[in-house]
This record gives C-alpha cells, structure tokens and sequence, in this order.
C-alpha cells in the first residue's frame, strides 16, 4: 500500500525533470516507510494469530498445555505446565472435572506473592503455593466461581492447583515437599 503527497515547489525556475524526480523520490521513500509499517503490522498479527492458536478459544478449557510428572511423597501427579501469562489467566476456567492425578503447575518468571480467584473455574480446587524447593508455603481452598482472592504467604514462583480435598485426603501440608524436574536443583 502506497500513497502520494502532493508536494509543491517553488517558481517555474526549477527544472520541470528535476521536479518530478523530487516528487517521484519522496513518494517512493513514502510508500517504502508504509510498506515497512503495514510489514510490521502483518508480522505482529500473524505472531499474535499465532500465540492465540495455542490457547483454547473463548469458553473452552485448555486441555493441549505441556505436561510434567511431580511426586509428592509416594503420589505421582500429572501437571499441565502454565508458564505464559496468557496460560496463567485461563488456567482451569471451563473444566467440567479433572482427574484425581492431575493438576496444573503455574510457573511465574519470578518470586512474588501469588493471588488466585476463580473467576470462570467450575470445580472446587486447592492451591498449594511452593517455594523453589517444592516445599509447600500454604495450601488454600477455593470455591467454583468464587471471585475472592487466594494468596500465598510468601512470594513464590509455583503454584500448584489439584482437586479439593487432594492434598488434606494425602495429609500433605505447609513443608511437605513436591518433587520434579521444576524443583531439581533449586534450594
């Protein structure tokens, strides 16, 4: 896409050729710059097309989220991983139920004080905020569509969502530490 600015030189005295060329030149330096811009544009719709096909559409659970095994003690727990922002704001919105062995792990790029709700989330879950180490800071209940906040105690980098009642039915509570490969190393 290109578009022409008409622009006006001064007195017959310049030279008809030389004023065209001007023109010419400046209208194409012009439509380069447009063109740049509507490149730009395209490429940041096609990384954003791109970026919203790995996210579930508008009501739908996201269910194609990579996955890791976490142990906690002798139970093995299927996580899908939510380590994008977009990922961490669907989370478990729009499931119907979820497997007792499965999960979803929130990985945040750094340590914070980590606030949940349930916003759009159909099943009752617990979330158990964790340390580097995998060790469980708090645990905190959470009801179906229930807008209030749920925060940990301290700023962590992992949250861990489960079932309602998974965690207390294991007897695991704040200290009793989470294995898997988010954990390895991290003390």
């Amino acid at each position: 896409m290109a578009f022409s600015v008409p622009i006006r030189f001064p007195a017959p005295s310049v030279n008809r050729n030389r004023r065209r060329g001007a023109r010419i030149g400046r209208t194409v330096r012009l439509g380069q710059a447009v063109r740049r811009a509507a490149l730009l544009t395209v490429g940041c719709t096609v990384l954003a097309a791109a970026a919203q096909a790995q996210l579930a559409p508008a009501g739908q659970p996201q269910m194609n989220l990579p996955r890791t095994t976490l142990m906690a003690g002798m139970y093995r727990i299927d996580a899908q991983v939510a380590s994008t922002n977009a990922q961490r704001q669907i989370g478990l919105m729009h499931r119907q139920e979820m497997p007792q062995h499965e999960g979803m792990l929130f990985v945040f790029e750094q340590p914070a004080v980590q606030c949940f709700w349930m916003k759009n989330t159909l099943i009752p879950l617990t979330a158990a905020f964790l340390a580097d180490d995998g060790a469980i800071v708090n645990l905190a209940d959470m009801k179906p569509l229930d807008e209030s906040s749920h925060c940990s105690a301290e700023p962590v980098r992992y949250v861990l969502e489960m079932n309602q009642g998974w965690f207390e039915q294991r007897h695991l509570k704040a200290g009793a530490k989470l294995r898997g490969k988010p954990f390895d190393g991290k003390r």
